[in-house]
């Protein structure tokens, strides 16, 4: 596809055709949106259930696809100062025997203008939410949301909170997340999370403390992407700066069927053990952990619609689509939801003589809405697939499949469908040669499916 890596400059739009949007969640689809639909020209809110915006996580990768979506927000110059860099991304063997590396400038340059990088999550937020603030959003926190109802002409609607306030909006983006409840309260037919058998254990460690053992420093001097693969489990570690270090320990899950937690605390001395086998470096790098916490891996994906028919609300992010971390695109497909949905936004009617409950512009509300939403379904079930079979690919038994596997990886040119992913023929170009503008381009001008001019309200209560 041709990239479009100008820099958005804010739209200007007449009164009577700026939405008033409100976005619920401060996760990086809720930000995301909220800075693409603020470009667009509209007015955003952001409600968030927690007491404060809390910068919260730990490493979180952007690959060449969102790399493209953070400049096209004029965020590279700022971002710049949080981000890692890599220089390979490099696949060990469980028992430390290096499989094969991928020089991280050579995969990025057949993407012109874009880069790999990794951040500590809470720069990125930060980043981003520095970047609404710019562009005149708001934020209303301790606001959780308990009703979602949509009026009768279908042009608008009405958020309540535990607290009784209530809000109006032209147009209602949840963003709540894998385990959130927005889904019941805006789509016909949500589907609810599934649990995949798996776990993440995950660590930040002081970069300090890493570069002591002469064994370890060149983690963190020498800053590589370090993947382990092995039966059942695999490991990921790489630095965040001079001060942190990120490692995801994936793991067979162990937390209890009858947990309502996803995430609980984990025992660190039951983690090592888990890895006391694999290559020493990992065994010598757990001993610098101290607590731990592990998160319940979930998979969610929206068979049915992601917005309701009136035009008035939309699910985006992992509400709808979230995907196992074994592609390393979460944060991508969050980034790419909110700029496909701002892009989509931006080619609302635009006119003095129009207004935003007027038939016409109800119709290209619900347009706008279809588009994202045929742009987005077919792409993010394409990450979530790979992801499964991703997993399967790193957890190999010791034997004939995992010793084809490596062969496999250290072919040149590599074939379709090895384990290193991110330089995989069948699915390297879709993933990071994807442009946003081209994407709605190339969808805009497809019949919307009709809708009625009036949709009835529906109310539903948690």
């Amino acid at each position: 596809m041709a990239a479009s890596y100008h820099i958005k400059q804010k739209e200007t739009r007449v009164p009577s055709c700026t939405l008033n949007i409100i976005i619920a969640g401060a996760g990086i689809a809720g930000l995301g949106a909220a800075i693409s639909c603020l470009l667009a020209g509209h007015n955003v809110q952001i409600l968030e259930a927690t007491s404060e915006i809390k910068h919260v996580g730990a490493g979180i990768q952007v690959l060449p696809n969102g790399s493209r979506i953070l400049k096209h927000w004029g965020l590279e110059e700022k971002l710049s100062m949080h981000w890692a860099k890599a220089e390979a991304y490099r696949v060990f063997g469980w028992k430390g025997n290096q499989i094969t590396s991928m020089n991280v400038q050579d995969t990025a340059g057949a993407y012109p203008g874009t880069w790999f990088r990794a951040f500590y999550r809470p720069y990125l937020q930060r980043t981003l939410l520095e970047r609404i603030v710019e562009l005149g959003g708001n934020f209303t926190c301790n606001a959780k949301i308990v009703d979602v109802a949509f009026g009768g002409d279908g042009s608008t609607a009405t958020i309540t909170t535990a607290s009784g306030r209530q809000f109006t909006a032209d147009l209602f983006i949840g963003a709540d997340g894998i385990f959130g409840k927005l889904a019941d309260l805006v789509l016909d037919h949500p589907t609810p999370p599934t649990k995949t058998g798996d776990l993440a254990y995950r660590v930040m460690l002081a970069s300090p403390d890493i570069v002591k053992d002469p064994d370890l420093a060149d983690f963190v001097t020498k800053p590589n992407m370090n993947f382990w693969y092995g039966p059942e489990k695999h490991v990921v570690a790489y630095p965040l700066s001079k001060e942190l270090f990120n490692m995801v320990l994936l793991t067979p899950d162990d937390i209890p069927e009858d947990s309502k937690a996803s995430t609980v605390a984990g025992n660190v001395e039951e983690m090592r053990s888990l890895f006391k086998d694999w290559d020493p470096r990992i065994s010598k790098l757990l001993k610098l952990c101290k607590s731990v916490h592990k998160w319940r891996l979930c998979t969610r994906f929206n068979t049915g619609g992601w917005a309701h028919p009136s035009g008035a609300g939309v699910m985006i992010g992992d509400s709808v689509h979230a995907t196992l971390p074994y592609l390393a695109a979460g944060a991508g497909m969050a980034l790419e939801d909110g700029a496909v949905l701002g892009e989509c936004l931006s080619r609302l009617p635009n006119d003095p003589h129009t207004t935003k409950s007027s038939r016409d512009f109800l119709l290209a509300k619900r347009h706008a809405l279809a588009v994202f939403e045929k742009c987005r379904k077919q792409r993010t079930l394409m990450v979530v697939t790979r992801s499964n079979e991703q997993k399967d690919l790193e957890h190999l038994a010791d034997g004939p499949e995992q010793e084809l596997r490596d062969r496999q990886m250290q072919m040149v040119p590599t074939p379709p469908g090895e384990a290193l992913v991110w330089r995989d023929p069948a699915i390297a170009p879709e993933l990071f040669g994807w442009d946003h503008v081209v994407e709605v381009n190339s969808h805009w001008g497809i019949p919307s499916i009709p809708h009625a001019t009036t949709v009835g309200a529906r109310v539903s209560r948690l």
